[in-house]
């Protein structure tokens, strides 16, 4: 009987770093090796001879890589499906990746750091373009997604074989179809569509899609790095409706202009300047500073900052802007 080759398990952690800069939401990523054409998270094994907690490695390795101190930072997920992270070389190694979304503020300080690192902010809708509805629907979705996936939709049979969702009632549910709204946190739903679909460069990477005449959406990352930026976009989205977590992108003091930009870019969609306004109020979020700033350009702008009692006063303080 042939012997089968014993497979090692090894545990690497990702970061899916998030900034604000310019009211662009910025991921952080590294380009190296035989991949360098496509970017990639900041990773690094666990060594548990090492570092006691996942945690502490993590933000050893993204300091060795990137010269960034971590802030704020939550695990998202475990990623362990076999092929996710395939190298020359490695047919008896299995990645499973503990992904995390960190949370920081960029300065021109830190920016020269990273580029030393060769590490460098990138807009996360260049990787998930039909998530930006701030000027409205995207274009892509109906001049490029949904004549592709109405083509996939009809070897549907296949899933209904197989006890699965029809692929027509996830694509109402992912991209909002018929009498479904758009919900802006269900971004991972709609990259797995999109994934089997065949529609982004991963899944032709990976073998699970053939090249077809539909160019691939979004800027392809390494292995399976946009699904754990996926994964980190939608926590965010769903986080900052019930957890003040939007101000560890800010910076102490700021307008309520720049903080309802940042919630934007975060959320992906445009937001009525006075609801927003009563909304923060109401919330009791901010407080002024007595302070006022002219960088706006135009008449001086008042000053406020986090009103940092209401973590004491309320057990889910958040600004609940659209969603479900």
């Amino acid at each position: 009987m042939p012997v089968e080759t014993p497979v090692t398990v090894e545990i690497g952690l990702n970061a899916a770093i998030v900034a604000v800069a310019s009211r662009s939401p910025r991921i952080l990523v590294v380009s190296e090796g035989q991949d360098g054409d496509r970017d990639g998270l900041p990773f690094g094994p666990f060594d548990p001879a090492r570092h006691r907690t996942f945690e502490t490695s993590l933000r050893v390795s993204v300091e060795e890589q990137t010269a960034l101190d971590l802030g704020y930072i939550e695990q998202l997920y475990t990623f362990g499906d076999r092929g996710r992270h395939r190298s020359p070389g490695e047919s008896g190694k299995h990645m499973v990746s503990v992904g995390y979304l960190a949370l920081t503020r960029t300065d021109a300080e830190n920016n020269a750091r990273l580029a030393d690192a060769g590490a460098h902010w990138r807009d996360w809708y260049g990787y998930l373009p039909w998530e930006d509805w701030r000027q409205g629907r995207p274009a892509i979705i109906d001049q490029l997604i949904l004549p592709a996936l109405l083509l996939w939709e009809k070897s549907r049979h296949q899933d209904e074989r197989m006890g699965l969702p029809q692929r027509r009632t996830r694509m109402r549910l992912a991209f909002g179809l018929d009498d479904f709204p758009w919900d802006e946190e269900r971004v991972l739903e709609r990259y797995e569509l999109l994934y089997e679909a065949g529609l982004v460069g991963e899944a032709v990477v990976d073998g699970r899609a053939a090249v077809t005449a539909t160019p691939p959406v979004g800027l392809t990352m390494r292995h399976d790095h946009r699904r754990i930026v996926a994964t980190a976009v939608a926590r965010l989205r769903g986080k900052i409706k019930y957890r003040p977590v939007i101000f560890e992108l800010m910076p102490p003091e700021f307008t309520l202009t720049d903080l309802q930009a940042t919630v934007e870019a975060i959320s992906g969609r445009h937001l009525h300047k006075q609801n927003f306004r009563r909304l923060v109020e109401g919330a009791e979020l901010v407080e002024p500073t007595g302070m006022l700033t002219a960088a706006t350009g135009g008449r001086p702008a008042a000053l406020f900052r986090f009103r940092r009692q209401i973590l004491d006063e309320r057990p889910a303080p958040g600004l609940k802007v659209g969603g479900r």
